[in-house]
């Protein structure tokens, strides 16, 4: 039965401390009706990726190696194959990992369990609990004096069927109950909970109890998925966008919304309340989801006026769905089925929502959505002209709008218009200043926008923006907030056209109580009239309960004194100075009790954090990042005086060529140095917090060659993930040297990268063979690389097996690269880019040498592409059975001399070859019964497709473009009986030249497509 505690039970367990300090990684994922595998990796790994193969390649790289513990909450599936999938993924977690799952269903705990009593049946909370949990509620405010309560509270108990969350409802309905009446007249419209109802009586009856207007709010929500992670702040703008909320004189509606929302919390219709961080905000925002059953009630009061579209099986909801008054669509491939029902019922729509919705769609695409006359809430830009009761229009994240409609200014109803993040956006309507009604202009992250339209302060009910000065006479200046109510973050840009008068005379700041996160930018434009920088920012004092200060590109030659006074910034956790080449006074950083992020760039007279005794600095300092600044050298100013972080966690530091020491951190987990001289880099590996360190990412772009460090062999460290851009000193400099001793270190490493090391000829295999755990490699712009080492003795697929539990290789960027080294058959992803010199996948071992050998001779004097196929050795062209038997995604581009994938690949889903011109064949690859993706794109001379001898059952996603010499044959005659099963096809192109590849002087043979009658 649901309610009973079994997420409330694993919540308990999940946020005990001790089993935070246990696993490695944690994720909590919500799966309720819809057991799909995608989705759940999805929630794993905290990603939004379409394709299921990338997603599940995700899963496996989260959890690879790592001791975890993910919850899978509410489930109901029962088909064992689902399950296996997943399993199959989370089989790669550390020893000691655990699943646990919370389920109403015997028959889905005994196909989850994965051993034989590792099942717990939740029992009816005993009534001694379950009172406590009704009385907290019901008594909150005042606890009626009647003789018959005690049997009241019992006869409500026996209703509750040992429910805490019945409890809870039936407890927080009834504390505004004064009269045993008003309990007789609840108690007789309460049915007793059973098996088969399970406590939806008490729900509903939680839920009839409400005020109406707390009833729509409600009900309203029904419109979002299971489990949707639902932005506080934007329900309630929905909710004033529907008139939901009701409105008093001088009430506020925002605020009215919150006790709404609060009260609605408060009667468990919202749970998990909590913060999280945004995407180009300054501050944390609410969020929360609603529990499944109050889910079900939402669902239940609105029946067909809220379609929900998340996935292609519930696609028929909406066909058999009628008119109805609120739309959510997440499914991308929805397709014209959108449309045409929209088409049909658009007359009562009110709500059009399409979370990530291609931004390239134009208003323009769909002529009948502008009919939308009683539209309230869409994000798609659809012409305002007959939308005049639209109350909230999001934009966001939309990249192709330079400019908004002229138009939209008469849209005079708008409360909310979200821009956030459209970054080619350039100017607003001039208009703007007629939108009375506008409470909310999101700008956030537009870096393109040029200033704010005039007028601004004529919005009087404007209470956010992002307000960016203009040099115009057509723009708004500062002085347009000195009357509008802002609260929450505020970000002034383009500071530099801010004259101090303009400063003075809108010195507002200080009376906004509600803003608590402040970011003050001038642009980087030069100045020679720095004593105005500093009347500026002295004039924009903010209220002394700001939480967050960011200081951009300020040239003044010291700060104002509510930036440096010790007793006025006590509440800031988070400091930002950026910029500020000019200043030579600075803020006693460490002075700063509650602060716990501290980022420093580009302070180019800035030589140390504490100029004083720095005994009590940085008590609560988790975050530091000190970048480019010229002469800093040490942490305090004082001789001999030790600086100490005691919770500093996460350090990067970044071109501070003066600084040789690190911060002693006790605490420290993550670091990340980049500089030009090796000097740091060797602290690092030389210090007592290699130990300790989790992450570790080091960056020395100096070629000279630096003699290896004399470091201790037998070391033991965790570091799981780790970075390399240049750091030749890791290195030795010819195959004949013994390797750097700090490679064996690394038993515990996870996740690998080597970028941009110059010294590297040869794969790197002695130093491989330390990393026995690694499950993830990439190499990125390795230019001198060109493949296995001429001296050595070639391994097999042994003990000696290089990186024997890899599971993801990249290759990037290795223009010299011809031969891979011998892969492990651990492999389940391969993704190769732009290595023109490459030939062969996978790389020749010792058994395919003497053909390999034939092959140099054959085409030394040749090139790549005019060598016939014919003339291959048949060893060499014959697919190796099994080489890599777990390899599900493969993804080749821009790899010009390939020619041959000359393995068979049958666990593959995903391939995808883009421009590779060289290559006639994929036929070795086999029949690829598991594909699930198939993209070939401008491959021009690339002949069949593969896997055209199997019946491409599992195919979900084609797409195949700019190959004129493919035949297509094989892929119609089993693709057509299937054609509409598939979620994604595009082969229009298929057989086409690229419009783009034209003649070019320096290839001759292709004038014949230029030159009329030449031959």
């Amino acid at each position: 039965m649901g309610g009973l505690g079994k997420t409330t039970f694993a919540q308990l367990v999940y946020n005990d401390p001790e089993i935070k300090e246990y696993f490695q990684l944690q994720r909590w994922c919500f799966v309720s009706d819809d057991f799909d595998v995608a989705k759940i990796a999805n929630s794993i790994c905290q990603t939004s990726e379409n394709d299921r193969e990338s997603v599940l390649q995700n899963l496996q790289k989260e959890v690879s190696g790592k001791r975890y513990l993910i919850v899978l909450d509410d489930v109901w599936n029962e088909d064992a194959d689902k399950w296996e999938k997943l399993k199959t993924c989370l089989k790669h977690g550390g020893k000691g990992s655990a699943i646990l799952t919370t389920t109403r269903k015997a028959k889905v705990a005994k196909i989850m369990k994965m051993q034989i009593d590792d099942s717990h049946n939740l029992e009816d909370l005993h009534k001694v609990f379950l009172k406590e949990i009704f009385e907290n509620r019901a008594f909150c405010l005042q606890k009626p004096d009647a003789p018959e309560l005690s049997d009241m509270v019992e006869k409500v108990l026996d209703r509750c069927w040992g429910s805490p969350l019945a409890a809870k409802a039936f407890g927080s309905m009834l504390s505004n109950k004064t009269s045993m009446k008003e309990w007789m007249d609840v108690l007789n419209r309460t049915n007793t909970c059973s098996e088969k109802t399970g406590i939806l009586p008490i729900l509903r009856l939680s839920y009839d109890d409400l005020p109406s207007h707390m009833k729509q709010c409600f009900a309203f929500c029904a419109v979002f998925p299971k489990d949707y992670e639902i932005d506080v702040e934007t329900l309630i703008q929905l909710w004033m966008a529907h008139d939901f909320i009701p409105l008093k004189e001088g009430d506020h509606l925002e605020k009215v919304g919150k006790e709404i929302f609060d009260e609605l919390t408060w009667r468990s219709f919202f749970q998990d309340v909590k913060p999280e961080n945004g995407w180009n905000q300054l501050r944390f925002r609410t969020v929360c989801n609603i529990h499944d059953l109050m889910h079900d009630i939402a669902l239940s009061v609105m029946g067909n006026d809220c379609v929900t579209i998340i996935s292609r099986p519930n696609q028929k909801e909406l066909l058999e769905a009628g008119p109805t008054r609120h739309l959510f669509t997440s499914y991308h491939y929805i397709g014209t089925l959108l449309d045409d029902h929209l088409k049909k019922h658009y007359p009562a729509l009110q709500t059009l929502l399409y979370p990530g919705m291609d931004t390239s769609v134009s208003h323009g695409s769909a002529p009948h959505w502008s009919k939308y006359s009683h539209l309230r809430v869409t994000n798609l830009p659809l012409r305002p002209r007959h939308l005049h009761h639209l109350r909230y229009l999001d934009l966001s994240n939309n990249w192709e709008i330079k400019e908004l409609s002229k138009e939209i200014s008469i849209l005079y109803n708008l409360q909310t218009l979200n821009l956030s993040n459209c970054e080619r956006l350039v100017r607003l309507p001039k208009d703007m200043k007629y939108m009375t009604n506008l409470r909310h202009l999101y700008t956030n992250g537009c870096r393109s926008l040029e200033c704010m339209p005039p007028d601004l302060g004529q919005l009087t009910s404007l209470q956010t923006t992002y307000f960016v000065v203009g040099s115009s006479p057509g723009c708004s200046t500062i002085g347009e907030l000195r009357d509008l109510d802002i609260g929450g973050e505020l970000v002034l840009s383009h500071l530099d056209y801010v004259t101090e008068e303009h400063a003075k005379a809108s010195s507002c700041l200080g009376n906004k109580e509600n803003l608590t996160h402040l970011f003050l930018d001038w642009n980087n434009a030069s100045t020679d009239e720095l004593d105005q920088h500093r009347n500026v920012l002295d004039a924009l004092k903010p209220h002394a309960a700001l939480e967050f200060l960011g200081i951009h590109c300020y040239k003044g030659t010291g700060f104002p004194t509510w930036v440096t006074s010790l007793a006025f910034l006590q509440n800031l956790t988070e400091l930002h100075l950026d910029g500020c080449t000019k200043c030579e006074e600075f803020p006693q950083f460490g002075q700063f009790k509650a602060l716990e992020v501290l980022v420093l760039k580009r302070l180019n007279k800035l030589r140390s954090l504490c100029s004083h005794s720095s005994s009590a600095a940085f008590p609560a300092l988790k975050n530091l990042a000190l970048e480019k600044l010229e002469i800093f050298e040490r942490w305090s100013a004082a001789e001999g005086d030790k600086l100490t972080f005691p919770l500093l966690e996460n350090v990067e530091i970044e071109n501070c060529p003066k600084l040789t020491t690190l911060p002693e951190a006790p605490k420290l987990k993550v670091i990340r140095l980049e500089e030009d001289k090796v000097q740091l880099s060797l602290s690092i590996l030389r210090s007592r917090y290699m130990s300790c360190l989790s992450k570790v990412f080091l960056s020395a772009t100096n070629t000279e060659v630096t003699p290896a460090p004399k470091l201790d062999q037998d070391r033991e460290v965790s570091i799981t993930e780790m970075a390399l851009c240049g750091c030749n000193f890791l290195f030795p400099s010819s195959p004949m040297q013994p390797i750097v001793v700090v490679w064996k270190w690394f038993g515990q490493l996870m996740d690998s990268v080597i970028e941009s090391c110059d010294i590297l000829i040869y794969w790197p295999e002695e130093e491989f063979r330390c990393l026995v755990t690694s499950k993830r490699f990439r190499i990125e712009n390795c230019s001198k690389l060109i493949g296995p080492t001429k001296v050595k003795v070639y391994c097999t697929r042994g003990s000696d097996q290089l990186l024997p539990n890899l599971k993801k290789l990249q290759i990037v960027g290795c223009e010299s690269l011809t031969e891979l080294f011998v892969l492990p058959p651990s492999l389940t992803s391969i993704f190769i880019w732009k290595c023109g010199s490459l030939e062969f996948i996978p790389g020749q071992d010792d058994r395919e040498l003497e053909s390999r050998q034939y092959f140099d001779t054959a085409a030394s004097s040749r090139h790549c592409n005019d060598v016939p196929s014919a003339s291959m050795p048949e060893q060499l062209l014959s697919p190796r059975i099994n080489a890599l038997p777990c390899l599900e995604s493969l993804q080749i581009s821009y790899c010009k001399k390939l020619r041959f994938v000359s393995v068979q690949l049958n666990a593959l889903r995903y391939l995808c070859i883009d421009a590779c011109c060289g290559l006639e064949s994929l036929d070795c690859l086999g029949d690829l019964p598991l594909l699930e993706t198939l993209i070939l794109r401008h491959c021009k001379h690339l002949v069949s497709i593969p896997g055209s001898h199997g019946n491409y059952s599992a195919l979900q996603d084609l797409r195949i473009k700019y190959c004129p010499a493919i035949n297509m044959k094989p892929l119609y005659g089993h693709l057509q009986q299937r054609v509409d099963s598939l979620e994604f096809m595009d082969i229009s192109r298929a057989g086409s030249s690229d419009p783009y590849e034209g003649p070019k002087l320096w290839e001759p043979k292709s004038w014949k497509y230029a030159i009329p009658g030449c031959q």
